[in-house]
């Protein structure tokens, strides 16, 4: 059985593209996501300094 080189790397090359892809996005989903997380967490009520 002979492996045709022709189409095998051009094949290898778009999933190694394809993998690259998925985990660049991964890694801005996850950014996005851990800000969203950050801003939407209720924040302590701030006193006013007089009252101290």
């Amino acid at each position: 059985m002979e492996i045709n080189y022709t189409i095998a790397v051009p094949v290898f090359i778009a999933f190694v593209v394809f993998i690259i892809f998925l985990i660049r996005k991964n890694n801005k989903d996850k950014k996005k996501m851990e800000k969203e997380m950050i801003d939407s967490e209720i924040k302590p009520e701030k006193h006013k300094s007089d009252h101290a």
